[in-house]
């Protein structure tokens, strides 16, 4: 049995554990930590739009404590002509995985993209993150081997 009361969408007062968990996860991914006000920007995006392109979803525990978090935001896909769900950010917090909290994240991510009318969820994990290969691989999920690139825009 999980120990997940529930996976929600979450609610301005996540915020600021949701950002305690994406500096986790960029500390995890060894990349460059998270902008300082990162849940003041994401209450912007999440709920103070007309429109989001922005969902977060959070992994609580029966106790309310938060323990994991899923971003995603549709994308275009040229070729195929047709919307799809992109998943920037799936993360738990240590002691969390290997419970069957990813697998729900990654369902209520999925149920998302059906309640926008999207057919498919993509997304991408460091070449060297096996952990997160193989639970992707168990979801029944394909990798492809294109690498992703950044082109900063602006000074």
């Amino acid at each position: 049995m999980s120990a997940v009361a529930r996976v929600r969408h979450a609610e301005r007062s996540d915020l600021p554990r949701v950002a305690e968990l994406a500096a986790q996860h960029a500390q995890y991914e060894r990349a460059a930590p998270p902008v300082p006000d990162l849940a003041e920007r994401l209450a912007v995006l999440l709920f103070d739009t007309p429109a989001p392109r922005l969902y977060c979803l959070v992994a609580e525990l029966s106790d309310g404590e938060v323990v994991g978090y899923a971003t995603c935001s549709p994308e275009l896909s040229t070729w195929e002509c047709r919307e799809y769900l992109l998943m920037d950010c799936l993360y738990l917090a240590p002691g969390n995985r290997g419970r069957g909290l990813g697998a729900q994240l990654v369902e209520a991510v999925t149920a998302q993209a059906r309640s926008l009318g999207m057919a498919e969820v993509q997304w991408q994990t460091p070449a060297w993150n096996e952990g997160a290969i193989r639970f992707y691989a168990r979801l029944g999920a394909l990798g492809t081997d294109k690498r992703r690139f950044g082109l900063r825009a602006a000074p």
